[in-house]
């Protein structure tokens, strides 16, 4: 066999074997930066007016130890019907069809300055930065102290570039004050095929 009938093959296989080991990395996924109150994360965008994110732990009374590196970012909902999200343009495509898993740690604190209720985490993806295209996930209340892994998997009905996560308490009329802590967000990976 010749040497460019060998590159040949050996790109094809590299394509082949990329395809099933895709993953999409993101962006300061662990939201490392100098703890700070109301300072979207670099490399993540506000994506609701009102949405002030908090570095922590050092404000407002949060002192929960990061699960991953020194710092986390926390969300909050208010009694007015408003509540915080972020996003970010993802380094890949989700392609339509194609199964992908993701997981995060999430935790809950008791002391955030009057916004201690348990809520949600909600996960978008879509087409245009901060929209609602499909809901990719949503968590259960979140009501614990320490840090847990949620991991989910999940289906784009569309090809999309963006994703959104946001606090979230409930499609009920009666809002409240709560919050919920974001670290270790991992890759978004290509299922399995097994």
């Amino acid at each position: 066999m010749n040497i460019s009938r060998l590159i040949l093959v050996g790109f094809c296989l590299f394509g082949y074997f990329a395809g099933f080991s895709q993953y999409i990395e993101l962006i300061n996924s662990s939201f490392e930066g100098e703890p700070s109150d109301a300072t979207v994360p670099q490399g993540w965008m506000p994506c609701k007016e009102g949405t002030t994110p908090d570095i922590l732990p050092g404000f407002w009374g949060v002192y929960n130890e990061p699960s991953d590196g020194d710092t986390y970012v926390g969300l909050i909902t208010r009694q007015n019907n408003t509540w915080e999200s972020i996003g970010q343009r993802l380094t890949n495509t989700l392609e339509k069809g194609r199964c992908y898993s993701w997981s995060m740690d999430l935790a809950h604190s008791d002391t955030y300055s009057g916004y201690n209720n348990p809520i949600r985490v909600r996960i978008w993806a879509s087409k245009l930065k901060c929209q609602k295209d499909q809901l990719i996930y949503e968590s259960v209340v979140i009501e614990h102290l320490d840090w847990q892994t949620y991991s989910f998997r999940f289906t784009p009905d569309s090809d999309y570039r963006y994703i959104m996560i946001e606090a979230f308490h409930s499609e009920r009329p009666f809002q409240y004050k709560g919050n919920v802590l974001i670290d270790r967000v991992r890759p978004i990976q290509a299922c399995d095929k097994t």
